[in-house]
C-alpha cells in the first residue's frame, strides 16, 4: 500500500493500491445532480482523475483549477475531480470558481472510489491526494499517490501521461 501523511501524521489507507498496467477498478460516485457516475460512463475516452481531500481547501482548489485549465488541451479526455465533499458543495464551488472543463464527483456516500483506488483515509474519512490516468481501454497508465496530503501532485507528469494515453 502507498504510505501517506496528513500534516506530517501517518494515515491508514483503505482498499488496494492501483498500479500502472492494471485494469482500472470500477466505482460509483455521485455527480452534482446526485446521478450516479461510473468508470463505464466515460468508456472509450482517456480519463484523468484528480483526487482531493476537500475542494474547499487551498491546495485542492489550486489542483482543480490547474486541471480545469489543462483540460481544454486534452483531446478525447474526461477530467474528473473526486472528493468526499457533498455534491451540493462541489456544485457551489464550481460555480464560484468558473470550473467548466472538469466534472466534480462525490464519493461521500460509500467511499466506492476511495476503497477501489486505495485512497480512502481511515482516520479522517477523506480521500488522499492522488492522480490517475486511465486509457480508453480502462488500463491505468499513470498513478501518483502524493505522500503528504497537503502537497501538490506532479501536474506536468499527469498531463503528459494523459496526452500520451490512447
Amino acid at each position: 500500500m502507498a504510505e501517506i501523511t496528513f500534516k506530517g501524521n501517518p494515515m491508514t489507507l483503505l482498499g488496494s493500491e492501483v498500479k500502472v498496467g492494471e485494469k482500472a477498478p470500477d466505482f460509483t460516485v455521485l455527480a452534482n445532480d446526485l446521478s450516479e457516475v461510473t468508470l463505464a460512463d466515460s468508456k472509450g475516452k482517456v480519463r484523468l482523475i484528480s483526487v482531493v481531500p476537500s475542494i474547499d481547501t487551498g491546495v485542492c482548489d489550486q489542483q482543480t483549477r490547474r486541471f480545469n485549465e489543462e483540460a481544454a488541451s486534452l483531446e478525447n479526455t474526461q477530467v474528473l475531480t473526486v472528493s468526499v465533499d457533498l455534491p451540493f458543495a462541489q456544485k457551489r464551488w464550481c460555480a464560484a470558481a468558473g470550473i467548466e472543463n472538469v466534472q466534480t464527483v462525490s464519493d461521500h456516500r460509500d467511499l466506492s472510489f476511495g476503497e477501489a483506488f486505495g485512497v480512502a483515509i481511515k482516520e479522517l474519512r477523506l480521500l488522499a491526494r492522488a492522480v490517475f490516468v486511465i486509457d480508453s481501454n480502462d488500463v491505468v497508465t499513470y498513478a501518483e499517490y502524493v505522500s503528504e496530503a497537503t502537497n501538490h501532485p506532479n501536474y506536468e507528469a499527469a498531463i503528459e501521461a494523459a496526452k500520451s494515453a490512447e
